[in-house]
């Protein structure tokens, strides 16, 4: 049975931890944007890691998430696994999360789309050309990155059960009838997006400037594009976190 949001969590706590979603992913893309590209390390045929079938960093990624799923963080509904499939059960008492999601909130997992997205689309905007062999930094920071995002937008799930419970009328009619497309217009507010995309993009100018004693130089460039920030959340960050509260409401009265 689904606890009431409003009971443990209400719109303004869900827009601050947003808003802190927000500069946790901008920090990380700068520090990832510190190192080239490093192709080799997303290379499925390098064989960097002996006895593993796959990239470094998938190594990387795989074998956190094992020592991570030990220390109970995959009991939290807030955090999902990249690669799900066998992990350990964890080996600390298990804390007792607040029941605010349904039950339907533990089958959306949109980690394959943000691991594409991240990098085929968004790495090679971040990140200039060539290799510098600190791979293993360099992964790590792709693994902050990734865990970053996808807090951010399968908290989509927590955005979309408080506006069921404050306007459950709304939704209801377009749940039973299963029409996705109604309940994504529903939940498309354009002057909201626009103003998350200006905020992001702000951010990124601020927190990517080269701070100096010295007076800066004339165009000196931030560490990070702003632009490519506030392309992150319009072409990628909101559309998958909409695409989970989507999700959400269509099992939402299972």
């Amino acid at each position: 049975m689904v606890k009431e949001a409003s009971e443990t969590m209400t719109l303004e706590t869900v827009r601050n931890s947003l808003n802190e979603q927000e500069n946790t992913i901008i920090y990380s893309l700068i520090d990832r944007a510190n190192y080239p590209l490093n192709p080799k390390m997303y290379d499925e045929s390098a064989s960097l890691i002996p006895g593993f079938d796959g990239s470094l960093v998938k190594f990387m990624v795989m074998e956190t998430e094992a020592v991570h799923a030990k220390c109970g963080r995959y009991e939290n509904p807030e955090e999902l696994p990249f690669f799900p499939g066998n992990l350990p059960s964890s080996l600390v008492p298990s804390q007792e999360y607040p029941n605010i999601l349904h039950l339907t909130a533990s089958s959306i997992n949109m980690n394959e789309s943000i691991w594409d997205f991240y990098f085929q689309k968004l790495l090679p905007l971040i990140s200039a050309p060539g290799e510098d062999g600190n791979y293993a930094k360099c992964a790590a920071s792709d693994l902050n990155c990734l865990q970053a995002l996808s807090r951010r937008i399968h908290y989509g799930k927590f955005v979309a059960e408080i506006k069921f419970i404050e306007t459950p009328q709304d939704y209801e009619p377009e749940i039973r009838s299963q029409n996705s497309d109604s309940l994504m217009k529903l939940l498309t507010f354009e002057d909201v997006e626009e103003t998350v995309k200006r905020r992001v993009e702000k951010k990124a100018a601020v927190y990517g400037q080269r701070v100096s004693l010295v007076e800066a130089e004339p165009g000196q460039k931030p560490k990070i594009d702003p632009a490519v920030i506030s392309r992150l959340y319009d072409e990628w960050v909101m559309p998958l976190t909409k695409k989970v509260e989507v999700e959400y409401l269509l099992g939402r009265l299972d």
